[in-house]
């Protein structure tokens, strides 16, 4: 089978490779296997909120300089600021076309969202139920926040949340309290309650009646000016709907937390981009692995001319270009045994200490960072990977495979994967072809 352009890997990098490249008119093919990385996500966006010093990031626009400084090798700092914004943007646009609007605050500073443990964490992006808290908390203004939980879920406890967020001085004068309610339809389940995830209790509330019922409970508990953090249980893919819905019916002001895997808010996003995908033509070989490839040498460079996977065995699969964005070590897109960390896939050069006593701290928690967070591929500013030093001139690296960056030190995990997968997407077009599509893209936007 022959295509334009194949992506190797279904994440966030992955997706917004492969729907920008649909968009530049490419004929396009995902491989994945297993799940993604965003079934264990927030949902929310971050670019970037703390730099490499430790100094944390207020304005993205301001840190994303400061950080060009400070790290040139980080993957922000090889696309730069013109190729950084564009593809936010870009990312933001296509997921309202698919029903899920993703916003920061008015004036683009990061913003606080309240996490599962009542902690407050900084984002850029976020989805419609996520109560957007300022970075000043000086300048909240909530009067009071009710935490409720589900009797029998075991995956948010609203007991615990609470005590972590009475710690912050500035919620000391805040009224702060705890309710459980139940889930109509738990009284019929031959299981115990205490083993359902948040997708088992959704599918439970897609019915209209347990829904009233449920928000019957809330209304209840809290008031329209109350801050309400709750569970995401709502929808599998289409959770927005039946939040709106709740909302209704209770007029409500929801903050919703992903819960232990499936996150229904990371879900949400990576059903809208499957979706959209398949929708436009591209062609997607789910539970399938890439296990070797082919390269035609000659000089400093190599050209992947093949790849081989699993499932398809002696069926070659070709294409003009390539984008690798299988992950990190949770993905499986770079493997460490006793000795060394490898890429597995095509054997990339990465960046990566030899001795292994120098991959991590002596203790696990810490404040410094450990180092294997940091080791990925090697690239060059148009993110194409080396083999032996060869540089591999048609295919791309994006997402969490890159080096040179701390995806949960720095709050960037989430901006890296869309903007060098945006990037990578944008390096199968001549310039004369970027900016004929370009023209294109923004005439059908105006429409």
């Amino acid at each position: 089978m022959n295509f334009d352009t194949i992506v190797i890997g279904g994440g966030l990098a992955g997706y917004s490779a492969a729907l920008r490249s649909l968009e530049l008119g490419r004929k396009t093919a995902v491989i994945s296997h297993g799940q993604s990385a965003l079934h264990f996500s927030s949902g929310s966006i971050d670019v970037l909120a703390k730099l490499p010093n430790g100094c944390d990031v207020d304005k993205p626009h301001q840190g994303l300089r400061a950080l060009a400084q400070l790290a040139p090798h980080h993957p922000y700092s090889k696309l730069g600021n013109d190729n950084i914004w564009p593809a936010l943007e870009w990312y933001q646009t296509l997921m309202t076309s698919l029903g899920i609007p993703l916003t920061h605050q008015d004036d683009g500073c990061n913003h606080l969202r309240i996490t599962p443990l009542g902690t407050l964490k900084s984002t850029w992006l976020s989805q419609p139920f996520i109560y957007q808290m300022p970075t000043d908390l000086d300048c909240q203004e909530l009067s009071k926040v009710t935490f409720v939980g589900i009797d029998g879920f075991r995956d948010f406890h609203p007991e615990l949340a609470a005590d972590n967020f009475r710690r912050y001085a500035a919620f000391e004068r805040l009224a702060i309290s705890c309710a459980r309610v139940t889930v109509p339809g738990f009284e019929h389940l031959k299981r115990n309650p205490c083993e359902l995830r948040s997708i088992d209790i959704a599918r439970l509330l897609r019915n209209d009646d347990a829904l009233k019922a449920f928000a019957d409970q809330l209304l209840r508990i809290a008031a329209p000016s109350d801050l309400v953090v709750m569970p995401a249980i709502m929808g599998n893919g289409d959770g927005l709907i039946w939040l709106n819905k709740l909302r209704d019916l209770t007029g409500l002001r929801i903050h919703e937390v992903p819960t232990m895997p499936p996150s229904l808010l990371g879900i949400r996003l990576e059903e809208a981009m499957s979706r959209a995908f398949i929708r436009q033509g591209g062609v997607h070989l789910r539970g399938d692995q890439v296990v070797s490839g082919e390269f035609k040498y000659s000089g400093q460079t190599a050209q992947l001319e093949k790849i081989y996977t699993r499932n398809l065995q002696d069926h070659t699969l070709q294409a003009k270009r390539f984008i690798l964005a299988t992950g990190s070590f949770f993905s499986q897109g770079l493997h460490a045994s006793h000795q060394q960390i490898t890429e597995p896939v095509f054997g990339l050069d990465l960046a990566s200490y030899q001795q292994r006593e120098n991959w991590h701290q002596h203790d696990f928690f810490t404040e410094q960072s450990h180092p294997f967070l940091e080791m990925g591929a090697v690239t060059n500013h148009k993110l194409n990977p080396s083999i032996k030093q060869h540089t591999v001139t048609n295919l791309f690296c994006a997402g969490a495979i890159l080096a040179h960056y701390n995806p949960i030190a720095e709050g960037s995990g989430g901006g890296v994967a869309i903007c060098t997968g945006f990037h990578a997407a944008n390096q199968t077009l001549t310039p004369t072809e970027f900016d004929q599509v370009e023209h294109h893209v923004q005439s059908e936007a105006s429409l």
